[in-house]
């Protein structure tokens, strides 16, 4: 099977798994290899030893090893208790040390000044991960940090992985792994739960068992001081048993991992999200206009929207989405039809559905058509369909017939209130079968409970979603509309720049550093727009003036009328303290505006630094509309771009959407459309449309300013004048900071562009020109078709097996990558118009985050011509900049192509130590000469 095509010095470079050195700390599961997750001993452990077992009722340690047994754990299970000589029936031993083998987890409950010592001797026995239960540790005061910092320092020389401390525990029903101190068990299932919270989680385990839902795995984090949601997050979404995950969050330490991970997830199964703490009792002082209307929640759903996950507010609508998207019927919008036979509860829904921003679907004509044939004539004629109070299950199987065919509307909402004549189960039945391989989604709402009992488990059992009120049945529908619109915003990979003429970066970081470099963080108006014109979004000319005659002289410059406005680094909103005089159409009332100006600042802001007055020309266009864009910086995500009603009024309105850059054509509109402003911006009352084309150009200059810009704090564009011919940025004020300096150059960024600086041209031998680029999400069916058309021998030596097919969720994630924690290089060339793929190299960074493993394979036809030479080369030039500590791959040992590449280009040669088959191909990248395991 190790046959190749003759290349340069052997045979073929074809793709092969690189993987994570071998010691255990850094072994994980990559997007190129299916080797065990690094995680495995804790998910999937053969033996557990419960640290701290007791027979003593009450006892932490006794609850652990009794929910252990209750559940009928199928791996060897021990216990460590210096105390006992057996707990339970269970062998008991005086410590881990003395155990008889090398366990996988330990589970420890001990008291928190022993537990350092604890893991230190886990370490030392070999066991590969722990969950420590204990509390006691930085929650409590120095004394618990002092601990935690032991804790963590111990486990980490012996590359010892945990959960905790302060942590209810981990289940794993399937194998009956109950690691917890909750009362009960959980069913196995294909929910997987990760909560900060061990509240939540025993209340969720609670509730789950009576209404039958099951997990196939329950982790609450605790403390988090090691393991946090980013590396479970990634265990679930490659872990088969998993189908949907849930997270309930209270705080984010690692933006950059966590968003990285829930992209990753998000792209090959449904994640839904409940976050608290939406209004903090606190707000912060913020200098500008955005910074004052945005807060930490705002940025969040950003976020969420951004992975392409969904976010609840209740645990019921936790495990309600998770079970509508468990339907795998994809809606495509959010135009709801709501059928019902009673009035009250159709305009309930409406309410719901217009409280949430659901449009209700407006009927086809064919559709009202179908259904006057077959209603009595005082239905409502129109969304909500009123069936009226006598309607029969013939009734409902009609109506919602029409509304799954009219191609108007995304899903239906079928209501039902137990009247006199009300046929409850037979309906059910009927909707039941209409349902039945539908393509849009149906959901269902049974009202009152004793006579319509019945028909919602007929309902339940045809996997309907059934809800005994309205409100939560429109919810789920939103629910799944939001799940799969935020999908389509994950397939976005905009560049850091925005199209037409490259700007001067140069220009505007030297005005941040001018103003840094003099002790101000505030910038002037002048600058600001400095920053803007660098980036080539249109101002509106700005002359600063210190005195009279420097300001009609401007005026004059600029010509009549004008504006004036105070020029202070103390005075943020101008208008507020008469610091703008607006339409000054000569000299004269010029220089009464300037003094009048000054007086009155003088008396309402004595303390004020003054540097002048900016004289600029009056913008006046009779279909301007006023908006506001912004940037403001988050403290977990970093910076977030605003969008909305601009004015004096902002904070007024609160009209804005939240999006994290980078920006696309795509996401721009996408903002635009969310706001309540949107709908002012086509023709009404007489005003032409604006020139949407130039308000997203300035949505992706300003993403542009972050993405090149990390000393940009806050910055506001207000108002920001728009109309048919074009945008203006009328005002603008920057805040800047010194930035920390950067291990790369968007590690500002939650989410990391698309590196097109990385885009280069190539040329063989022979003068044929192809382009090597980084992978894009809609470079799916091309790498498919790529793989399609390699060898036999090509694709056996790319996935060591016979696959002849990516499976959707390898193409997901090979093609939708992260590029900060991976890279992938496809060579392409065009044929009439079309790209076809010649190669692809790829790396995935290790837990370790210090290490990566590679891959490279260049189709058939291509072999022999330096190709896959130049990919390894691309590959190693960015590992290289990225910082990592070396490159490491597993070749097969018969595949000669491939190990003489490594060689030439310094790759060290060795025998693998755990499969005589396979090399492994070391490269160092650090400079070093050191190996990194």
């Amino acid at each position: 099977m190790n046959r190749g095509n003759k290349t340069e010095g052997g045979k073929a470079p074809t793709e092969n798994r690189g993987r994570t050195p071998a010691s255990p700390p850094n072994r994980g599961l990559s997007p190129l290899s299916p080797d065990r997750h690094y995680l495995t001993p804790l998910f999937e452990p053969g033996s557990v030893a419960i640290v701290g077992a007791s027979e003593k009722s009450g006892k932490v340690g006794a609850v652990l090893l009794s929910n252990m047994l209750s559940a009928g754990y199928r791996g060897t299970l021990l216990a460590v208790n210096p105390k006992y000589a057996s707990v339970h029936g269970v062998r008991c031993y005086s410590s881990v040390g003395k155990l008889p083998a090398r366990v996988d987890l330990a589970v420890i409950a001990t008291p928190a000044q022993t537990v350092p010592g604890v893991i230190e001797e886990c370490g030392r026995a070999g066991v590969r991960a722990a969950v420590v239960i204990t509390a006691g540790f930085s929650e409590v005061g120095p004394e618990g940090a002092r601990l935690e910092r032991a804790l963590l320092e111990n486990a980490r020389r012996h590359g010892l992985r945990f959960v905790g401390p302060n942590c209810l525990g981990i289940l794993r029903p399937d194998i009956g792994l109950n690691a917890t101190f909750a009362r009960g068990t959980a069913l196995t299932g294909s929910l997987g739960l990760i909560s900060q919270s061990g509240a939540v989680c025993a209340a969720m385990l609670d509730w789950a068992v009576p209404n039958k839902i099951g997990f196939s795995s329950v982790v609450s984090l605790g403390g988090s001081s090691d393991i946090d949601f980013g590396e479970i997050i990634d265990y679930l979404a490659n872990d088969a048993k998993t189908e949907h995950i849930l997270l309930y969050i209270e705080g984010i330490r690692d933006a950059r991992r966590f968003l990285s991970s829930l992209r990753a997830a998000a792209r090959v199964k449904p994640v839904i999200v409940m976050k608290v703490g939406r209004h903090p009792a606190g707000s912060r002082a913020a200098v500008s206009h955005t910074g004052a209307i945005v807060g930490a929640d705002d940025v969040f759903d950003a976020a969420v929207r951004r992975a392409g996950v969904v976010r609840v507010s209740s645990i019921g609508q936790l495990v309600a989405a998770a079970h509508a998207l468990a339907s795998r019927i994809r809606p495509q919008g959010d135009r709801l039809a709501v059928i019902t036979n009673g009035g009250g509860p159709g305009v309930m829904a409406a309410d719901r559905a217009a409280d949430l921003g659901l449009p209700l679907a407006e009927l086809s004509v064919a559709t009202v058509e179908a259904l006057r044939r077959v209603l009595p004539s005082n239905w409502s004629q129109g969304n909500p369909i009123d069936l009226i109070g006598d309607a029969d299950s013939a009734r409902y199987r009609a109506a919602v017939s029409a509304c799954l065919d009219d191609p108007g509307v995304d899903g239906v909402l079928a209501i039902l209130t137990p009247q006199a004549m009300t046929e409850a189960e037979e309906t059910a039945r009927v909707v039941a079968q209409v349902g039945q391989g539908a393509s849009k989604p149906l959901v269902a709402c049974w009202m009152g409970e004793a006579s319509v009992g019945g028909a919602r488990k007929v309902l339940e059992k045809a996997s309907i979603p059934v809800f005994r009120t309205p409100d939560p049945a429109v919810e789920m529908f939103a629910h799944l509309a939001a799940f799969y619109r935020n999908q389509r915003s994950l397939l976005q990979t905009p560049g850091p720049l925005a199209h037409q003429a490259p700007p001067d970066r140069g220009a505007a970081q030297a005005v941040i550093d001018a103003a840094l470099l003099e002790g101000r963080k505030v910038l002037s108006e002048t600058e600001s727009k400095a920053l803007l014109s660098a980036f080539h979004i249109p101002i509106a000319r700005t002359v600063l003036a210190r005195s009279v005659e420097e300001a009609v002289l401007a005026a004059q410059d600029l010509g009549y009328p004008v504006v004036l406005k105070i020029d202070s680094p103390d005075i943020t909103h101008k208008s507020d303290v008469g610091g703008v005089r607006l339409n000054l159409a000569g000299a004269d009332a010029v220089r009464s505006a300037y003094l009048e100006m000054l007086d009155e600042i003088g008396h309402k802001r004595r303390e004020a630094r003054l540097n002048g007055v900016t004289v600029e020309p009056m913008v006046a266009r009779k279909n301007g509309r006023e908006l506001m864009v912004g940037v403001m910086r988050d403290t977990v995500f970093g910076p977030a771009i605003t969008f909305g009603t601009g004015g004096t009024a902002v904070e007024v309105h609160r009209d804005r959407a939240v999006a994290l850059p980078p920006l696309n054509a795509f996401l721009a509109a996408e903002m635009i459309r969310s706001t309540r402003i949107s709908r002012l911006l086509g023709a009404f009352r007489g005003m032409a449309a604006v020139d949407m084309r130039s308000l997203e150009s300035v949505l992706l200059r300003v993403s542009e300013m972050v993405c090149e810009l990390p000393g940009i704090e806050e910055l506001d564009i207000n108002p920001l004048i728009v109309d048919e011919t074009g945008a203006i940025a009328v005002d603008a004020r920057a805040i800047v900071r010194d930035p920390r300096p950067m291990r790369s150059r968007y590690a500002h960024l939650a989410i990391h562009p698309y590196p097109a600086e990385l885009v280069t041209e190539w040329e063989f031998a022979d003068g044929t020109s192809i382009r090597l680029r980084p992978i894009r999400p809609e470079d799916a069916q091309m790498e498919q078709e790529f793989v399609r058309g390699l060898s036999e021998d090509s694709r056996y030596f790319r996935f060591m097996n016979t696959v002849r097919e990516l499976t959707p969720g390898m193409l997901a994630r090979f093609t939708q990558i992260d590029y900060d924690r991976e890279m992938a290089f496809v060579a392409v060339r065009d044929e009439g118009g079309r790209e076809t793929e010649m190669a692809v190299a790829r790396y995935a960074t290790n837990p370790d985050g210090q290490t990566c493993e590679f891959a490279i394979v260049v189709a058939d036809s291509w072999q022999c011509k330096g190709l896959g030479r130049r990919m390894l080369e691309l590959l190693i030039e960015v590992a290289r900049a990225r910082g990592l500590r070396a490159m490491v791959g597993h070749v097969l040992a018969g595949n000669q192509g491939m190990l003489t590449l490594c060689s030439r280009l310094g790759f060290r040669i060795s025998e693998h130590p755990e499969d005589a088959a396979l090399m492994r191909a070391t490269l160092v990248l650090d400079g070093t000469g050191h190996e990194s395991h």
